[in-house]
């Protein structure tokens, strides 16, 4: 029978059919997947395939289908290996906050170089605008319109007051959503005004570091009473990036990739290279000094592979 995979614990997966029937199944043997190497063999999104043991007492996974696209992050247990967050995804969502915990733009820039590595579309929604000053409400515009202007969307909502809630709904309706970010920028309190009867437990801000606690253990998708699916996923503390090359890094800044050919060397790095079409986009003003900033010091972090 195939199957979508709602919730990994990782020795045990909630499956769910077409007609909505759930059941709970493992993994029969070792499965390896061509091409991907990962702490998890299955991850919430999965189409597989499921069948009964002989002693018909517990359900097997047999089969993962192939999938169109995932997320993943270096593994939170050790930083050789990665982990694939969700698959099959129509988009994702990055919840990040101003204050109370801040997000580091260099955070929202990790996001979204994976999301472009993998083909996911990526919505930037910043929460608890209402704890904002005059100052803040400014750097928040600043901050909105750098993203718009290369083409992502980005939302602005207070949870708390329940403002700007509708456009984000319409923006769920009949998609598979990845829900990300930072612990307490607001994920689990997301979930419970789209599944009021679930009661998520939600926690504050840690007084004394001023990020986030976790709240959610393990990934986990429901199905949305307006159409579509949203994967709550653990709070991100860190991001690291997997299998990106320093060569390849510009091409998921959309600002460059537009530019990337006409820099007078094919292997342009965009650092103090002669005739660099980045480089003059950025004395110009066409591509935004953080965004070049980001790139460097992202580009700073990643290591060469040896062959």
């Amino acid at each position: 029978m195939q199957v979508t995979v709602y919730k990994s614990t990782g020795s045990w997966y909630i499956v769910k059919n077409e007609t909505g029937e759930t059941f709970k199944a493992r993994i029969k043997g070792k499965f390896k997947i061509e091409n991907i190497t990962s702490t998890n063999p299955i991850a919430v999104g999965d189409i597989v395939n499921i069948e009964n043991e002989e002693d018909a007492e517990s359900i097997v996974i047999t089969e993962i289908f192939k999938r169109h696209n995932y997320i993943n992050r270096v593994s939170p247990h050790n930083k050789n290996q990665h982990h694939i967050v969700a698959s099959n995804l129509d988009q994702s969502l990055l919840f990040a906050t101003i204050k109370d915990p801040k997000t580091s733009l260099g955070f929202i820039d990790r996001f979204l170089i994976t999301a472009e590595a993998y083909h996911v579309p990526a919505i930037i929604v910043f929460n608890k605008i209402d704890l904002l000053l005059e100052k803040d409400v400014a750097h928040l515009e600043t901050i909105k319109k750098m993203y718009e202007d290369i083409g992502y969307v980005v939302k602005a909502i207070s949870l708390e007051h329940q403002k700007g809630l509708t456009e984000i709904n319409e923006l769920l309706q009949h998609k598979t959503t990845l829900l990300s970010g930072h612990s307490g920028v607001g994920k689990s309190t997301f979930i419970n005004y789209l599944f009021p009867d679930f009661k998520l437990k939600t926690q504050d801000v840690s007084s004394w570091s001023g990020k986030g606690l976790h709240t959610t253990t393990f990934a986990e998708m429901f199905d949305l009473p307006i159409g579509g699916r949203v994967i709550d996923t653990p709070g991100i503390r860190e991001l690291g990036l997997v299998d990106i090359e320093k060569e390849e890094l510009s091409q998921y800044y959309p600002e460059m990739r537009a530019l990337i050919n006409t820099c007078q060397f094919n292997n342009c790095m965009h650092i103090n290279e002669p005739g660099c079409a980045i480089k003059k986009a950025v004395n110009d003003g066409s591509i935004c000094t953080e965004r070049y900033y980001s790139y460097l010091n992202i580009l700073e972090t990643i290591e060469r592979k040896s062959y």
